[in-house]
This record gives structure tokens, C-alpha cells and sequence, in this order.
């Protein structure tokens, strides 16, 4: 049967309901069950009033129905396969067709034996010649997904982000925490629930990447504004193990006039994980530390796990509240380190409250503003999803939401506490957490020109999946040794990407590792990295270094901007190519290129010993070297040199920015 209610269009045959409905201008949201329909915002917010000319048509003869919101329309046959088509009749997405020859059609929701669960698979055609991008962090040398099969999942260095956006012109979320897998294969493209209660996605169209875009955000929220010290430099190392040796690397960047905004204090500080306080015998006075640090004009942040050892302070409460993951069989701990761990339930509005309260008595309370949200998929010590029960349901039904939860902890304290423009990084995002303030990282990676390679591609497509607040760490976290000269090259690549990066952080977990001191519980139990200041990696990296310092001071004021068109309209300030030149085939090739806002077009150095590279200028635009002032025609490619200080970089239409120190 099908029929229109609520202005949604309602296919319902043999215990199925199909609910198609406008969620915000020119977007559906779909929903198909074989029970009740749900209500879930995991990530969509509120329709609100965006798409009241909203239409549904159903046939006379009652085999077909559609509805139209602005620039998409859906249509429904009697059969319940669906199709959407834009405002030109161009076919976006459509529904396999289940045949005599092919048993399974568009959607299945399978009831999982001995349950009220479903096991989901949608099904669309493919076009084979269709360009994907988004979905999130995946460590792989590929921008373009088509082809590709995806974990829906969180693992250390990977946040699965389930939106995706097609050449095509028009972009998919699909608004299930479930772990899954989407594949994109060149003969029909598929997404999987392994449990879950209901078939739900979002779907928009669009002219342009930036029209999508912008729509998604408006249904799943923007970032606050980026504060003033999130755009500067930012120094991490693993790790500083004390307050004086923290404070001397300040006055040391102080003394030599380098330009820092935020210096951090990584893992073991505390006492126990899940004590959430600092161990005093290393950090006697927090608040004095804050002060000078402020004086120095540096923010300083503090990192958190969710992580609760038995034998923390809280673990008895918590325990006796629900407050932490549970395990429905074997061991009732989840991650070994250090000591065995439960995880703090984000999913627990109760558990958020409780945890936010521990943070505001001594870390907030002490001037701290800024939080580094570590193990945030969370990290479990073994990634059996089936065995895992969270507050709002079991980990294969909800696992995938916990990241913006864990950030929405800290969001809802801070701002509960009076603060605007709230940022903490983060180690895993998913849809929506970019409204709570989340700054994604890439995770523990490895110190290589492979991996730097990743980042790059990672990071655009964590833009496109709707996170536009992201960042590496800097020569990446495993390994690196600051006396080797072929990282010192690597690290310096690394840092000239990192400086057209959202957010420019040096971290690293540095060769040779030097072990605890005292191995004492708390802040001795663990120990450190090798140096990795600007200054540890010899005077030409020095020189290097410094400049691009300066250089990123010097854009701050572009940054600004960059950071206020996210806030307003959901623009990523990183972004391929193609999302400002759509019109450009070759655009939508370029995988290792990117715009940093709209009048920056960066080229980094990927390979050791490249002294030179090509470099793609699209079409629709002039192009200016801005080291060597040469102008170039869009539409073509130039070989461009790029020596050890320099990686290249192209002002568009002749922007004035200040690139070289010698412009104002």
C-alpha cells in the first residue's frame, strides 16, 4: 500500500513500513522497518520547517508514488523499490530490482533468530564510472572510494564517518551506529547492518560539492568557532613527565621568539586511570602552571582516556552506577594497560554528568580549556563487538556512535560552565561530532613518507565526511628518530603540510624510547619518547621549522576566516580540489593536492629526495607560485620546483596573502 501521510511518503506490504520524508532543503531522510519506525537522532537534528513546499504524489492506480522536496525526488513502485532522481530527471541512486534470476533486491532486513534484531543490506546500482569520496579516516593511498569496501567501524587510526558524497551530485548518510560494512564495488553498491532495528540514511542533491556539503551540516550540526589559540602552533611530545620540564620547553620557545598557542600534557599525568586528576609528585601546582603558561600567551592542554582501572578511586562508584561498558561474557574488563580497565560509558547521559564533574573539580576548576579526548573508539583490548553492551544498546547496534558521545561529555560541561567556541581533539569522530567541538587526529601512526602519503587523503576525506576541524601528528607517532637524517627530511615535509593543515601539531612518540624513571605508580609508572621540539632535529630543520612557524602566524588571520565560513556553513577549510572547481574533471583525479581555503592551493612532498613535483592548477582560475611569482593558467599541469625549505604553494587570481615574510 502506499499512501501519503504527514506530508512523508508510507509504503507499507507484509509487516514493512517505508517512510520517505524532506529533512531539510532538497534532502530525504528513509526509513524502513518491520517494526514500529524509530525516532533515533544518532546524528540528524530536528527536520525543523526547511522544506515546506514538500510535495507527494501517489498514482491513481495506487502502483507508484513519489514525493519532491526542492531538488530530489523519490519515487516508490508498488514493489517498494526505490529510486531518486534530481530536479534535471537524472537518475542519483536507485534500489537493485529483485528478479526471478536474483532472489535478493533492494533492501533486506532480516530478522536475527531468538531477537527483536535485524540484520540490514541496502542495495543500489552501480555506475562504474561514478566518483565517491567522505565516508572518513582510512589509512589507504586512496581519495576516491569507488571500488573499495569499508568497515564501518572504529579502530586506532581509523573513524568510520558514514557520509559519503558522488560526482553525481548528491550526497548519503547513513544514520545507523551499527558496525557494518559499505562496499562500492564497480556492479552495485551496498550497506550492511549486522544488527540493528531499522533501515535509516539521509540523501541530498545538489548542483555543486559545496551545496551538499552545506546541506549536511545543516542536518547534522556545525563546529562552534575555531578560538583564537586553535590556529597557532601547537607542541606535543610523548611525553612530558613533569610540570618543570613542561614549563622549561615554554620558556624555551618564549626565549628563542618562536611562535607557540597551545603546549600539551599527554597520558600519566594521573594517579590512576580513571582518577581523572593530576599526580601531584610530578605536577605540584597546576593552577601556578596554568598562570604562567597564560602569561606566556600558550593555552595548555590536558589529556583524558575513558579508561577506569580497578583499582581507581572511581571504579567502586562507577561500578555500582552502570557508569562503564559491561561485557555480557567473559572477563568484565576491556583494555589492558597498565592495569585492567572499564571503560566509561559516554552513552550514559548520567555517566556523562558523573565524568564531567571529576574534570571540572581538577582539571577546569584549575584554569585547564582545552581537553584531549584520547582512546575515544574507545580502544578495546580486543575488538569483539558481540560481546560489549554500552547504556543505549549493544555494541553491534550502537558502537559506532560512542566517539561523539565521549565528545559531547565534555562539549555539554564546557559550555554548561558559560564557555563558547569549545575545541578538544580527539582520537575517533563520527557524524555529529563536529557540533560538539571535536578536532579528529589520525590517530598512532607510523613515521614514514608512505604514511605521511595517507594523511593526506585521509584528512580530505574526513573534510568531506563532515568533520572540518582535523589534524596529524607531525612526522606521525611511531618511530622517528631526530638524529636520522632521512627523518629529518620526512618530518620536515611533514611539518610544511602540516602548516596548511586545520590545526599545525607536532607529536611523536621519538626513538630512543627512554624508560620510566622511578617506576612508581602514577606519573613514574611510565616512560617517554626522545625529544621532539622544533630544536631537536639539527639547525637546517631548525630553520625550517621556524619559518613555517612564522608562516602559519603570518595566515592567521586568513585561518580566521577559513574557520568562520566552517562555523556559518559547514565549509571544510581543507578540501580537494574539486569542491571549488566541480566543473573541472581533472579536479576530481587529484588526490594529492588540496585547498586550504579558498585561495590556497598546496602541493606537498610525498616521496624522499623529491626536490620537484607536478602540480595540477584547475581549470577556471589563474595561478601564482607564491615563492617564485610566476603566473599559470588554469586547466594544465606545471612542474614545480620544491627544495628542502619549501614545498610548493599557488595563490589563486592573485590573492594577497602573506606567504612570503617580506609581504605584508
Amino acid at each position: 500500500m502506499l499512501y501519503e501521510k504527514d506530508n512523508a511518503l508510507i509504503w507499507e506490504y507484509d509487516h514493512e513500513s517505508l517512510r520517505i520524508e524532506p529533512w531539510g532543503a532538497n534532502a530525504f531522510r528513509v526509513r524502513a522497518s518491520k517494526d514500529a519506525l524509530r525516532d533515533d537522532d544518532w546524528a540528524l537534528l530536528p527536520a525543523g520547517e526547511s522544506s515546506p513546499n514538500a510535495a507527494v504524489t501517489v498514482a491513481e492506480d495506487g502502483r507508484g508514488a513519489a514525493i519532491v522536496n526542492g531538488k530530489i525526488r523519490a519515487e516508490v513502485d508498488k514493489s517498494g523499490r526505490i529510486a531518486f532522481t534530481n530536479d534535471r530527471g537524472e537518475t542519483l541512486l536507485r534500489e537493485t530490482e529483485k528478479t526471478y534470476q536474483l532472489k535478493t533486491g533492494g533492501r533486506d532486513i532480516v530478522p536475527i533468530p531468538g531477537s527483536s534484531d535485524y540484520a540490514v543490506t541496502v542495495r543500489f546500482e552501480s555506475n562504474p564510472g561514478e566518483k565517491l569520496y567522505g565516508m572518513g579516516q582510512y589509512q589507504q593511498s586512496l581519495l576516491n572510494l569507488k571500488g573499495c569496501r569499508l568497515e564501518l567501524t572504529h579502530s586506532n587510526s581509523q573513524a568510520s564517518v558514514p557520509f559519503l558524497l558522488s560526482n553525481r551530485g548528491y550526497g548519503m548518510l547513513w544514520h545507523n551506529p551499527a558496525i557494518g560494512q559499505a562496499s562500492f564495488n564497480v556492479n552495485v553498491t551496498e550497506w550492511t547492518a549486522a544488527s540493528t532495528r531499522q533501515l535509516d540514511y539521509w540523501i541530498a542533491a545538489g548542483d555543486t560539492p559545496a551545496e551538499i556539503e552545506e546541506a549536511y551540516a545543516g542536518a547534522t550540526g556545525k563546529v562552534p568557532m575555531m578560538p583564537e589559540f586553535g590556529m597557532g602552533f601547537w607542541q606535543c611530545k610523548l611525553r612530558y613527565r613533569s610540570q618543570e620540564e613542561l614549563l622549561g620547553v615554554a620558556r624555551e620557545h618564549v626565549r628563542r621568539g618562536l611562535p607557540v598557542s597551545v603546549i600539551v600534557i599527554d597520558f600519566f599525568h594521573w594517579t590512576n586511570q580513571g582518577d581523572w586528576k593530576f599526580d601531584e609528585k610530578y605536577w605540584p601546582d597546576p593552577e601556578g602552571m596554568v598562570r604562567e603558561l597564560k602569561e606566556m600567551g600558550i593555552e595548555l592542554m590536558v589529556s583524558v582516556w575513558p579508561t577506569v582501572q580497578t583499582e581507581s578511586e572511581n571504579y567502586g562508584e562507577m561500578v555500582e552506577k552502570g557508569y562503564l561498558v559491561r561485557s555480557d561474557r567473559g572477563v568484565r574488563t576491556q583494555f589492558q594497560f597498565l592495569g585492567q580497565n572499564e571503560i566509561f560509558d559516554a552513552t550514559h547521559p548520567d555517566a556523562r554528568r558523573f565524568l564531567w564533574e571529576k574534570i571540572k573539580r581538577n582539571y577546569y576548576d584549575k584554569g585547564i580549556r582545552l581537553f584531549w579526548l584520547d582512546e575515544a573508539e574507545p580502544e578495546f583490548a580486543v575488538y569483539d563487538h558481540d560481546i560489549y553492551r554500552y547504556h543505549a544498546g549493544p555494541a553491534l547496534q550502537v558502537g559506532n556512535w560512542y566517539p561523539s558521545q565521549y565528545s559531547r561529555t565534555f562539549y555539554e560541561g564546557m559550555t554548561g560552565e558559560g564557555q563558547d567556541n569549545v575545541m578538544n581533539l580527539v582520537r575517533a569522530a563520527w557524524a555529529g561530532s563536529q557540533r560538539y567541538g571535536a578536532l579528529a587526529w589520525s590517530g598512532d601512526i607510523a613515521s614514514t613518507f608512505e604514511v605521511l602519503g595517507h594523511q593526506v587523503r585521509a584528512g580530505l576525506n574526513m573534510a568531506i565526511a563532515g568533520i572540518p576541524w582535523w589534524t596529524t601528528d607531525i612526522g606521525g607517532f611511531h618511530g622517528g628518530n631526530p638524529d636520522d637524517p632521512a627523518f629529518r627530511e620526512c618530518i620536515v615535509r611533514w611539518f610544511q603540510y602540516g602548516t596548511f593543515c586545520p590545526v599545525m601539531r607536532l607529536h611523536g612518540d621519538r626513538a630512543p624510547y627512554r624508560e620510566a624513571d622511578t617506576g612508581l605508580p602514577g606519573g613514574g609508572l611510565w616512560g617517554s619518547g626522545a625529544d621532539n621540539e622544533v630544536w631537536s632535529y639539527g639547525e637546517e630543520a631548525y630553520d625550517i621549522f621556524a619559518d613555517h612557524m612564522r608562516l602559519r602566524e603570518r595566515l592567521r588571520p586568513y585561518i580566521a576566516e577559513l574557520m568562520k565560513a566552517a562555523h556559518e556553513k559547514g565549509t571544510p577549510p581543507m578540501r580537494p580540489l574539486f569542491y571549488d572547481f566541480p566543473d573541472d574533471e581533472a579536479a576530481w583525479d587529484v588526490d594529492d593536492q588540496f585547498l586550504f581555503g579558498p585561495d590556497l592551493l598546496v602541493a606537498p612532498i610525498l616521496q624522499a629526495d623529491a626536490r620537484s613535483r607536478s602540480v595540477y592548477l584547475p581549470a577556471g582560475a589563474k595561478w601564482t607560485d607564491a615563492y617564485g611569482g610566476e603566473t599559470y593558467g588554469g586547466g594544465q599541469t606545471v612542474l614545480a620546483e620544491a627544495s628542502l625549505e619549501r614545498i610548493p604553494v599557488y595563490l589563486k587570481n592573485g590573492a594577497k596573502l602573506p606567504i612570503r615574510e617580506n609581504r605584508d
